[in-house]
Parts: C-alpha cells; sequence; structure tokens
C-alpha cells in the first residue's frame, strides 16, 4: 500500500507528538510524510500526482481552535480541484481511503457529549466526512492522539503500533487485520530471531482458532433461528 502523510503543523520542529510520529512513519514501506508548511512555491500538479500515487490519504494535524492548521485548507482549496477531486461523474480519487490523524492537548474525555469542550469530536471532524463523501473516498475511524506529553513508555510504544497500522492496515479498527499486520511484522523479523518466528506461529494458530470459533457460534446462532 502507498500512503500519503500530509501532515499540516506550522511549527513542526517543535511539537513531540509529530516529531514521534515522523520517526514512525520512517519504519513503513510505502509511506511518504509531505509537510505542506514546507511547501513554497505549491506546485498545483505535483501534489495533484502525488495524490494519484497513492492508496491511502492521511490528513495529519493537532487541532487549533477546534479545526486543522490553516495550511490544510489552503492546500485543498488549491489541489482538489473541480474535475480532479470531484466530478459529475467521479473524480479521480474514487476508491481511495482517507485518514485522520488528529491531536490535542485535553484528555480524550474533554471531546464528547457532556465533556469539558462541549462539543464531541465526530461533530467537529464532520467537515471530512462530508470531504470523503463528495470526493468518493472511504473514510476510516479517526485516530486520536490526547495529551502525548504525558503517554508513559508503554503507551507510546503502543501508539507507534497502532500508528504504524493506520498508515498500511486495511481496515485497522478491525481485529483480525490488526492480527495480520502482527503476522506479518514477526515473520519479517522471525527470519533472524527464532523467538519472534515462534510468537509469529503460535499468533497464527491462535487466530485460526479464533475464525474456527466465530464459524461455529454463527452456525449455532442460525441453528437457533431454525
Amino acid at each position: 500500500m502507498n500512503t500519503l502523510i500530509i501532515v499540516s503543523h506550522p511549527t513542526i520542529a517543535d511539537s513531540p507528538t509529530q516529531q514521534f510520529l515522523k520517526a514512525s512513519a520512517a519504519g513503513v514501506k510505502g509511506a511518504t510524510w509531505h509537510h505542506l508548511d514546507e511547501i513554497n512555491p505549491l506546485d498545483v500538479a505535483a501534489e495533484q500526482a502525488l495524490i494519484q500515487a497513492a492508496d491511502r490519504l492521511i490528513f495529519e494535524f493537532p487541532l487549533y481552535w477546534y479545526q486543522a492548521p490553516a495550511s490544510l485548507h489552503q492546500w485543498l482549496a488549491a489541489v482538489w480541484t473541480r474535475g480532479f477531486a470531484y466530478a459529475e461523474t467521479g473524480g479521480k480519487l474514487t476508491g481511495k481511503t482517507l485518514g485522520l490523524v488528529v491531536s490535542y492537548s485535553q484528555p480524550k474525555q474533554a471531546y464528547q457529549i457532556g465533556g469539558s469542550e462541549g462539543v464531541s469530536m465526530s461533530t467537529l471532524l464532520s467537515p471530512y466526512q462530508a470531504l470523503a463523501r463528495k470526493t468518493g473516498l472511504t473514510l476510516l475511524a479517526p485516530l486520536e492522539i490526547a495529551q502525548f506529553s504525558y503517554l508513559t513508555e508503554e503507551q507510546r510504544a503502543h501508539l507507534f503500533t497502532r500508528y504504524q497500522q493506520y498508515l498500511t492496515v486495511p481496515q485497522p479498527a478491525r481485529f483480525a487485520d490488526q492480527a495480520a499486520w502482527f503476522l506479518a511484522e514477526l515473520a519479517a523479523r522471525g527470519k533472524a530471531d527464532s523467538t519472534a518466528a515462534l510468537m509469529a506461529s503460535t499468533l497464527a494458530e491462535r487466530q485460526d482458532q479464533l475464525t474456527s470459533l466465530r464459524q461455529t457460534i454463527a452456525e449455532l446462532r442460525e441453528g437457533e433461528a431454525d
């Protein structure tokens, strides 16, 4: 999978979150880091070619006053033109997936009904749902990063895995796809590490057992319906 990570952040060098994500993306095959605030001048044709070469687009940004920084909006206005991003018979983005990686300094529970911010993250990100529908993109559930500076080493390791999966896994929220990703990673490392190879074998066996169990449950439910 070719993934284009479209990053909007005016002070990225001072952002521990973005530096962590950039380092995490560096190890992902097919992932391209594309920082909008560094582009000057903007070559619309070159930007559109990058988009067309990607299977997955990622909008990555910190939440600034309940929205993305200005560079993302400016880039969309200049690059996502009629006839390219959308048209009566479908634009050139149809069939691709769109993901949102959003970071913010408040606790995650602040952005929900009854939370301290008084608005849900789903509401704040709803314009991207409309954008995806307009352009024929399949929108993924967003990857939210709350209070990165407070994360423990264990939590950062978990974020590392979730982020790499978000860049490459067909359905990052689906357990089967997550398991397939772990299997591929362990198998690759297992070529030089017998422990990793054993873990990969064990995980594959348990995944087969889980699939069999789900099939059995489904058959039992069908029997009850009969």
